[in-house]
Parts: C-alpha cells; sequence; structure tokens
C-alpha cells in the first residue's frame, strides 16, 4: 500500500463510507478535517505519511490557534488525525503513531440555551396568526411539534417517513446518530397536530415533510422556518437543536427520570443529558434571584 498522504486519506474516507455507524454527517466533517490536514502538510513538502513527526503535528495546532479556532473544533479535527494514523498503524504504513501523546484542549462545556414554555406557546399561536397558507401552516406546526414535542434532531425529522408515525400507539420512530433506530412518546397535545398533517399529506408511505418541489427536505428548510420563529427570542444561537434543548430542560424540570430523557433523546452516553440538569439548576437559581424575598436587594 502507498504511503502518499493525499492517497491514505482517500482509502480512509473510503472505509469510513461503508461503515454503518458513521453517518454522512460525520462523514463529511472528516472529510473537510483531513484536507485541511493534507493542505499544510503540502506547504510544508510532508507529501507521505511516514515524514509527519508529533513535531509537525504541534505546528498544525500552533497554526489552528493562530487562526482562533474554537477548541471544540480542534478537538474534533485531532479526532479525524486519530483516525488517519491509526488506519496507517493497521496497515502497517507507520511503525511510530505521532499523535499518541497529543491530547485534545480542555473545552469548557457551555450550557445549552433555551426557550420557556410560554415562549413555545407563543411561537404555535404566531405560526397560526401570520401563516396564511393552510398547508404551511400546519406544516409548519408539525415541524416543531416534533422538534420540540419529539426532542427529535433535525436529520432525524428530515429522514422521517409517513409510515413512521404510529398514530394508534402514539409514538415516533426516530433514525438517529449512528443509523440507530429509537421509539419516541408522541405527546397528547402533539397528536392532533400530527393527524392534522398527516391526513394533509393525504399518502400512506414516502418521506413525511417534502418542499414544493414534491422532494424530501433537508436541513436548510427546517431552518428557515425555525429561524423565522425564534428571531425575538432572548438567545444567541437560533436554531433547531434550541427546541431540543428546551424539550429536555423542560421534561427535567418537571421531575422526569434522567435515564427516561437520555432514552427519548437518543443518547448514547448519560454524561450528555446530565448538561441539562446544570441548565434545569441554573434556571432554579435564576428564578429564585428574580423572585424570592431574601434574594432581593433592599
Amino acid at each position: 500500500m502507498t504511503n502518499n498522504l493525499s492517497t491514505i486519506i482517500e482509502n480512509l474516507l473510503t472505509e469510513l463510507s461503508g461503515i454503518r455507524r458513521v453517518s454522512i454527517n460525520t462523514l463529511l466533517a472528516y472529510k473537510r478535517d483531513l484536507n485541511e490536514f493534507l493542505e499544510f502538510c503540502n506547504d510544508k513538502s510532508l507529501l507521505n505519511i511516514n515524514q509527519i513527526t508529533e513535531k509537525h503535528l504541534k505546528l498544525y495546532l500552533m497554526s489552528l490557534n493562530e487562526k482562533h479556532i474554537a477548541k471544540s473544533s480542534v478537538a474534533r479535527k485531532l479526532s479525524a488525525l486519530r483516525k488517519l494514523f491509526d488506519y496507517a498503524i493497521k496497515n502497517e504504513l507507520i511503525q511510530i503513531n505521532p499523535i499518541r501523546n497529543i491530547s485534545n484542549p480542555k473545552v469548557q462545556r457551555k450550557l445549552p440555551e433555551t426557550i420557556s414554555v410560554d415562549f413555545y406557546e407563543e411561537i404555535l399561536k404566531s405560526i397560526e396568526e401570520k401563516v396564511k397558507n393552510p398547508e404551511q401552516r400546519i406544516t409548519n406546526k408539525a415541524i416543531f411539534e416534533l422538534l420540540y414535542g419529539c426532542a427529535l434532531r433535525v436529520s432525524e425529522i428530515c429522514n422521517l417517513n409517513i409510515e413512521d408515525i404510529n398514530i394508534e400507539k402514539m409514538n415516533v420512530k426516530a433514525f438517529g446518530k449512528g443509523s440507530k433506530v429509537r421509539i419516541v412518546p408522541l405527546g397528547t397535545k402533539s397528536l392532533p397536530i400530527l393527524m392534522e398533517y398527516l391526513k394533509l399529506r393525504n399518502e400512506k408511505s414516502g418521506a413525511l415533510f417534502i418542499d414544493k418541489q414534491g422532494r424530501r427536505i433537508n436541513r436548510f428548510y427546517v431552518y428557515k422556518i425555525i429561524k423565522s420563529f425564534l428571531k425575538d427570542a432572548e438567545i444567541v444561537k437560533k436554531s433547531p437543536h434550541i427546541l431540543r434543548h428546551s424539550a429536555a430542560t423542560h421534561m427535567l424540570d418537571r421531575g422526569a427520570d434522567l435515564m427516561a430523557v437520555k432514552e427519548i433523546l437518543g443518547h448514547e452516553n448519560l454524561s450528555t443529558t446530565q448538561i441539562y440538569t446544570h441548565v434545569s439548576i441554573e434556571r432554579i437559581k435564576k428564578i429564585y434571584k428574580q423572585a424570592h424575598p431574601k434574594s432581593q436587594k433592599e
């Protein structure tokens, strides 16, 4: 097998594309990060993988730091490089792994932003009042109900098929990260909206949400809708994921079991779900400071 870095990256990406647990988005991220590293190596005349040393990797990290790349992004790029050098070791292209002593930068995890239950209800009222087209109105409400009511990811919304909505059992079959399937409960308040939307679609199979051309919707379609109704929210990042964050936080606020929330969200590790307990604590502190007599200034 060749030692040429460019060819090895291509071979690695081909191998990863055949692994079911690697999503398209993850594969695209690996491709971007590895090609960026390839450009760096080409500038340094490092054409073969066995030329790369720990010193070169540290220089690469320094270049990322000079560009003020976020620590979370650096950690992701290092993850891609670990895949690369593990692949090279496995195929006996190198004897020593140059990245073995390089650790990820310490990332202070930010608490996810959320909206209140009242604000969410205001969004539904706004859709009812402002969206004149009846079909678009019910489509928007159905998308919001699945993002918030079922705490789905954008990719999961886009991949849903009509047959994934089970009205009788009141659940939704979601295809999450790594092609994992989970069953998510459908709330009693979400149910009539989904029933109305399914009546509108009047199909028994195929993509649940389609655009004006009859094609399955993509994440940009969803982002555009969500952003237009979150514009007045007091949050920095107005993305669909805010609804998922909010759903998880609101469930925990109301005493939901952490393990149950983990299953609903489709998290692999409990630590990922635990971040929402911190959000709930921060919300309690904020409410206390605003409302409790002992926290008020004289």
